[in-house]
């Protein structure tokens, strides 16, 4: 399957300047004489830290009559790159005396400085050129995970009609073509110039060959947060596209990391370039032969780098907001470019009933705060979220407790937290970020609600005698006044003259003459068309009545038997995720929304007479059960066999016409219940 990201390597095929050489076999000797790195698999995710400082920590006094080995940190390859904490050593591989030995060693070499800076010079540029290659290497490893697996594995289910190809190749977008230029062109190429460094000790050559393909990067780093939420998006609707990703992720090539993270390598790479040509640079002699290409390469990766900023620093928030995603053990919703983390750090909870206070995890947001408790855990640490507090109308506040210092307290809708901190500047530092974190939200519900503040000045004495504010098209995702989705086909967006909301066609299908354009007829809505001409709707004033998929899903789910979201598919359509809510005054009845909140539901199914098949299909998720009548064959799938089997006992009711009563428990299916205060 081509893509349009493929193009530039077929001009690579056609370079003239990209002539390769035939490759020599190199003999055993030279082979076990050539430097190595002594590498190991990837064991986690590491925080970049300064390369500059690591880097230029010189071993003085220390010479080597072998070639050095440069050992790098396991961790370091995880991400395609060693990273800047990696500790980096140059060792004599027959060197075996103590280390005064090293000491009288070196202060006999101060007395002919000269020679030891040449000799500590070239080490460091073989250094940063080996380095160049290992994390090529490693970072060809990733590619061909991205390309020749998972996407490889998900473009196979998609022929089957499991899901669209189309989804597949907008998440991966262009890496293919990454992957191809890399393994096949520019890795045999630096390990060409390895195996011949001594007598060709250059590498700006080489990168200048990068430079024309670095518009393919362009392509993968536009493209990334689309993909982000695409993978999310399809993870939640499609098991058979999670259960693909999860079978892969739990592969030992994948080191135990996510998608996502390998997704992230990309992204970072040609920033990692151009760290590694700044500090060849620095070692290189100013008459060096290969001072003029290193240069003009790192001139335009540089520029290549600079539009990658942003986006490297919304996939290090992405990267930490995986790891948390992880020690929550995957099943809090927290990775969206949209949540920051604030702050986080171990606190302690001081029970209400009694005077024990207890170990407790906080991690605050720029939207939330989640409220963890510490669980053992042999791969380390990990956390059970026991409260989501929103900080919108969060309040804290100082407390003073004789027998506990340092305390405070947070206070949300969902709940109220008495906290102790382990001294007088943590508990401020902790007050300090909440403070600012609920005064930036206010700031920005604010600002949203001046945003409609405009039209609703608009009073019905003025309406269409003043030019209202328009609401911005990218300010809503559905028609102000019906709450039907926008698309760009069939729905498209409208402007009322009279009072600025966004409204589809049906509902802007009215002219009046609006006063501040000279009494000219435009377009308005209905609402508005009523007002400025007098007319009541034949609807209104008979008092419409609601079709029964009219009733809003919130007004259903809070008096209802049972609600909450599965999985569901109908005949052969794709899975999809519903919101199902089967009313207490119509018992017998299962309504499907697309969210709790929608107005309307997607379709109803009324359970009298259906056949309960309990016995998942071959190619059904494991958790799922069937309703069926006659040709109408209605498949759902729970998160869990406890909430499957909570749904089964209310549905077997309702079939045979029996009115089933709520469960204790009436919340949502997807929702963790509060625990009790009790030890909390």
């Amino acid at each position: 399957d081509s893509k349009e990201g493929d193009l530039p390597l077929l001009s690579l095929l056609a370079h003239k300047n990209y002539q390769r050489q035939t490759e020599q076999p190199t003999d055993s000797s030279s082979a076990a004489n050539s430097p190595s790195h002594a590498l190991k698999p990837p064991n986690g995710v590491l925080t970049q830290k300064n390369r500059e400082q690591d880097w230029n920590q010189d071993m003085d006094g220390i010479t080597h009559d072998t070639v050095p080995v440069m050992r790098i940190d396991r961790q370091g390859l995880l991400n395609g790159d060693v990273s800047d904490g990696a500790k980096r050593e140059i060792m004599d591989e027959d060197c075996v005396d103590p280390p005064h030995a090293h000491i009288e060693q070196a202060e006999e070499e101060r007395k002919v400085p000269e020679q030891h800076d040449v000799e500590t010079n070239e080490q460091k540029l073989f250094k940063i050129a080996n380095e160049l290659l290992q994390t090529e290497k490693a970072y060809v490893a990733r590619l061909n995970l991205l390309d020749k697996v998972f996407y490889a594995k998900l473009i196979e289910e998609a022929r089957k009609d499991t899901f669209t190809m189309d989804v597949v190749k907008n998440i991966f977008s262009n890496i293919s073509s990454i992957h191809t230029f890399h393994s096949q062109f520019l890795l045999p190429d630096l390990e060409k110039r390895m195996g011949e460094w001594t007598s060709t000790p250059r590498i700006g050559d080489i990168l200048q060959k990068l430079t024309p393909f670095l518009k393919m990067y362009a392509e993968y780093v536009r493209n990334f947060d689309h993909a982000m939420d695409l993978l999310k998006q399809w993870t939640d609707r499609s098991p058979p596209f999670k259960a693909i990703i999860l079978e892969i992720q739990s592969q030992e090539a994948c080191g135990s990391l996510s998608l996502q993270h390998h997704m992230l390598e990309p992204v970072q790479r040609v920033p990692r370039y151009e760290m590694l040509l700044k500090d060849y640079l620095k070692k290189l002699p100013q008459d060096h032969i290969d001072r003029r290409d290193a240069e003009k390469s790192l001139e335009i990766i540089a520029m290549a780098a600079t539009h990658s900023n942003t986006a490297i620093r919304k996939t290090e928030n992405l990267k930490k907001l995986l790891e948390i995603y992880e020690m929550l053990g995957e099943e809090e919703d927290i990775v969206n470019p949209s949540n920051e983390l604030i702050k986080e750090g171990h606190i302690l909870k001081l029970a209400a009933r009694n005077t024990s206070a207890m170990d407790r995890y906080l991690y605050l947001f720029n939207n939330m705060l989640l409220y963890c408790v510490p669980k053992f855990s042999l791969v380390g640490q990990k956390f059970t979220v026991r409260t989501r507090i929103g900080i919108e109308g969060m309040k804290v506040m100082e407390t003073y407790n004789e027998d506990y210092p340092h305390t405070f307290q947070v206070s949300g809708k969902e709940r109220t937290l008495e906290l102790q901190a382990s001294s007088k500047q943590d508990k401020e530092s902790w007050i300090k970020a909440f403070q600012e974190t609920i005064h930036i939200s206010l700031q920005k519900n604010e600002t949203f609600k001046s945003a409609f503040k405009d039209v609703e000045e608009v009073s019905i004495s003025e309406l269409g005698k003043r030019a209202p504010r328009w609401i911005r098209d990218n300010e809503v995702t559905m028609c102000m006044k019906c709450k039907e989705s926008f698309n760009a086909i069939t729905r498209r967006r409208h402007h009322c003259r009279a009072c600025g909301y966004v409204v589809c066609w049906k509902c802007s299908d009215y002219k009046a003459t609006l006063e501040y354009e000279g009494n000219k007829m435009n377009k308005v809505c209905k609402d508005c068309f009523c007002i400025l001409t007098g007319h009541i709707d034949s609807e209104e004033r008979e008092g419409k009545k609601k079709g029964i998929l009219e009733i809003e899903a919130a007004q259903f789910s809070g008096n209802s038997i049972m609600c909450g979201f599965l999985q569901y598919c109908e005949k052969n359509k794709p899975w999809q995720k519903v919101w199902c809510v089967i009313p207490q005054n119509e018992a017998l009845v299962l309504y499907l929304y697309g969210a709790p909140q929608d107005v309307k539901a997607q379709s109803t199914i009324p359970l009298l007479g259906y056949l309960v098949e309990d016995s998942p299909r071959p190619t059904d998720p494991p958790v799922s059960f069937r309703l069926s009548q006659s040709k109408s064959v209605h498949s759902f799938a729970a998160e869990s066999e406890e909430l499957k089997q909570r749904w089964l006992k209310v549905i077997r009711m309702a079939v045979t016409g029996e009115v089933p009563k709520p469960p204790e428990d009436n919340h949502s299916t997807e929702i963790t219940q509060e625990p009790s205060s009790n030890g909390v």
